[in-house]
């Protein structure tokens, strides 16, 4: 059985002074806005979101969770996995592209060896389906192992 999750964005304007929001079917962006201007300059005090943003924490997510069910399955728990996914977009011509995406893990699992945290950051890096979605753009991992 195929699982489907759906948001959906809606613009008013054009692209360089319209405004948007997100939504998503379980309201957890509800009415959430995005513009050009919080998405490709930065302003501060703009409220909202902008889909990159999205992409790192969809990222974030899915391989943190992915990593703590490799950790399961290694016989350990996780103490605690955070990490920090970093998307950058750059200009290449007329378009913006995605360049890649960079996962920060800091990570603390009593009993295990370091050599084995690596292990298995790297295959819930390569695993995870939100890692395979994005497989188009350069994926690296940091990590910061406590023991």
């Amino acid at each position: 059985m195929a699982i489907k999750r759906t948001a959906s964005a809606l613009w008013n304007g054009t692209g360089l002074e319209g405004k948007g929001v997100l939504n998503s079917s379980n309201k957890f962006f509800d009415n959430t806005p995005y513009s050009t201007k919080a998405r490709f300059e930065n302003e501060d005090g703009q409220m909202g979101t902008n889909p990159e943003e999205l992409l790192a924490a969809a990222h974030a997510g899915c391989f943190t969770m992915a990593l703590s069910f490799a950790i399961a399955n290694a016989g350990f728990t996780a103490d605690e996995l955070k990490t920090d996914a970093v998307v950058t977009i750059e200009k290449e011509g007329n378009h913006f592209s995605v360049t890649g995406i960079e996962l920060k893990l800091h990570g603390k699992v009593t009993g295990m060896e370091e050599a084995k945290f690596v292990e298995l950051a790297n295959g819930a890096k390569e695993g995870c389906p939100i890692s395979k979605a994005l497989s188009a753009v350069p994926i690296t991992l940091t990590t910061h192992f406590v023991s």
